[in-house]
């Protein structure tokens, strides 16, 4: 993409730009999250199971690609999963490919139809209620088309936390972005980028489609925890990341992570990190 259309603002960020920008001026490289082979590096937690129990094989991979499945299920039943890396993470862009192919699993919720997320600034899995269906997290919302109607993709939705957006405190617990609608099967690039506490930008296929700020807990829409009135209002500054299962199989080919860590205390060296990654 053009990076003249990438705009954000790092007002508020503890920036100094004496970081020795000789280490800086590399683009950063990817980790790859999956490997291709096995989530051995993941942890699954799955609503009504033990954290590390991967309930009827949800999570497993198959031909290179990290697939979920509902095979084993007679019904879905609430049955809501999400699969944790195994490190927190601050500043980054984290790029998934994925596509939603088969039928939705029995008893699956109707707004779960082609519906899937991936977590930003999660809790950890091992302080989750072995009942609560989400992590207190920020979801990228990933939703496939109906083959007719418009529907977007990479949305917002806050389990157990609130944002900022356009200068006012967003309590709702979803809004829409301004992306296409993806119908069928094929493959979809998201990217979430992510400052700290600060800032948070998703793309689609390299375009721009939503932006927040200062992602924090509170409100509700997540079961069994505290975390959201314990600690409301406290800024989200970093966390876990988690990819969903919600009762539509869906693939991932790629999740892989641009760590921008390094470069959070130099903005030139940042702006430039960034470009460089969502250059096509």
């Amino acid at each position: 993409m053009n990076y003249k259309k990438l705009f954000f603002s790092l007002a508020g960020l503890a920036l100094c730009v004496s970081v020795g920008a000789s280490s800086l001026n590399k683009k950063p490289k990817p980790l790859q999250l999956f490997n291709g082979k096995d989530i051995k590096n993941w942890t699954p937690k799955i609503s009504k199971h033990e954290v590390g129990e991967n309930y009827a094989n949800t999570f497993r991979v198959e031909d290179g690609l990290l697939k979920v499945r509902y095979d084993g299920y007679d019904q879905f039943d609430q049955q809501y999963g999400h699969l944790f890396y195994n490190k927190e993470f601050s500043a980054y862009i984290l790029r998934v490919q994925y596509r939603f192919v088969g039928d939705q699993a029995n008893g699956g919720e109707g707004w779960a139809w082609r519906n899937s997320g991936a977590m930003l600034h999660g809790q950890d899995p091992k302080t989750m209620a072995k009942d609560q269906d989400f992590p207190v997290s920020i979801e990228g919302q990933l939703l496939g088309g109906d083959g007719t109607n418009e529907r977007t993709t990479s949305n917002l939705c806050t389990p157990g936390t609130n944002v900022v957006m356009n200068n006012k405190l967003f309590t709702p617990h979803c809004v829409s972005s301004t992306s296409k609608t993806y119908h069928g099967d094929q493959w979809v690039t998201a990217d979430f980028l992510v400052l700290g506490d600060s800032i948070i930008q998703h793309f689609v296929n390299g375009e721009k489609v939503l932006e927040y700020q200062k992602p924090q807990y509170g409100g509700g829409n997540v079961s069994h925890s505290d975390l959201p009135k314990t600690k409301a209002g406290q800024l989200l500054s970093k966390g876990t990341i988690s990819l969903q299962s919600e009762s539509h199989p869906i693939d991932f080919k790629k999740v892989e992570i641009y760590d921008l860590e390094p470069y959070m205390k130099n903005p030139a060296a940042l702006k430039k990190a960034i470009a460089a990654v969502m250059e096509k």
